[in-house]
């Protein structure tokens, strides 16, 4: 749940504090210190269950050879060795596999997520994922592109990847209700919102954020995932419609309210790079000419105009991170669009 250098600060300050009560302090610190650490660093980045094995056999293996190597360095023999504790070794190595359903447990009680649980949350076999793809594909094919752009990003800028990536598989769940009001997943040519108002429209596009929610909920998808949904349209608006709206009654005051999305805007890395990637890759869609100059521009113009209206205001992101975002980004989109750079005459 937490960082390697915290789990190794609280474990040391433990086996220092404990050393204090047990006979022969010093192999006890020495030896809880060398496997202690093996431990930790051989479960960094747990994706797989199978870790949890693999780190049992460390750990005897680690004890034994401690505990083998201090009695040789002490008695100069073999005959100090009390094999009873190579059994022991194994019961500590076998009581680090009940680490998982632990894990499991804690997760429940305190809302945290594992990169297991991501990980088995991205697979896009999943009832959700899988549900999605058949209901809403365009949708689905997007959400992939998403993840993809947002893995790179993060990647490169720092964050935790697998969570970006999994939020944004399941940003537009909530299409789900009603694919067909959503451009990516009309393919006869009818558009259904030819026959709406504006503000009709408007409704049913920002209602997909909302109904995500509810779906993530009924699911029971962890509050991380479901921060993606709220997040990635932030407080902007849904701008076709509300432009339409003031140029077909300009004589109207037309209430942005109607035509704005809930919100909250993004308030971490990984979900403003999520925002960025969606905003992105959907636009890029609707690209009539599409090579390195639109490209580039699309890119810019949309970034620039989230970071004008205080989109990423609450996130620890910089403009560092927003320029290095923008480079992964338009070159992605070439790499996807097929575009060669043109190189000089």
């Amino acid at each position: 749940f937490f960082d390697t250098r915290l789990a190794l600060y609280v474990y040391l300050i433990t086996i220092i504090l404990i050393g204090f009560l047990v006979p022969n302090s010093f192999q006890f610190i020495f030896m809880q210190f060398i496997s202690g650490i093996i431990t930790i660093f051989s479960i960094v980045n747990l994706q797989k269950r199978a870790q949890f094995l693999f780190t049992s056999v460390v750990v005897f293996i680690s004890y034994s050879a401690i505990y083998t190597g201090l009695n040789l360095i002490q008695e100069g023999s073999f005959s100090g060795i009390r094999t009873i504790n190579y059994a022991m070794f194994a019961g500590s190595a076998v009581l680090i596999l009940f680490a998982y359903p632990l894990i499991f447990l804690l997760e429940k009680i305190f809302g945290l997520v594992t990169d297991v649980t991501l990980m088995e949350l991205s697979d896009t076999n999943s009832k959700l994922l899988h549900e999605l793809s058949m209901r809403a594909p365009g949708t689905f094919q997007h959400s992939l592109q998403v993840a993809n752009l947002a893995e790179e990003s993060i990647y490169e800028i720092g964050g935790d990847a697998l969570l970006a990536r999994t939020g944004a598989l399941y940003h537009d769940i909530g299409k789900m209700g009603q694919p067909m009001y959503f451009v990516e997943n009309q393919v006869t040519g009818v558009n259904p919102h030819d026959e709406l108002t504006y503000e009709e429209s408007a409704r049913i596009i920002i209602n997909h954020v909302i109904d995500g929610i509810e779906m993530a909920k009924k699911n029971k998808l962890p509050e991380q995932i479901i921060d993606f949904i709220r997040t990635h349209h932030g407080t902007r608006k849904a701008e076709y419609f509300y432009i339409m709206q003031k140029k077909d009654n300009p004589d109207e005051n037309v209430d942005e309210r109607r035509f704005t999305y809930p919100g909250p805007i993004p308030y971490s890395k990984e979900t403003s790079v999520v925002m960025m990637a969606d905003s992105v890759e959907a636009a890029s869609r609707s690209l009539k000419i599409i090579d390195e100059e639109t490209i580039n521009d699309l890119v810019e113009n949309i970034i620039n105009k989230q970071l004008e209206i205080g989109q990423f205001s609450n996130s620890d992101i910089t403009l560092r991170d927003i320029t290095k975002i923008k480079k992964i980004l338009k070159r992605k989109l070439m790499t996807i669009y097929h575009i060669r750079i043109e190189y000089p005459k």
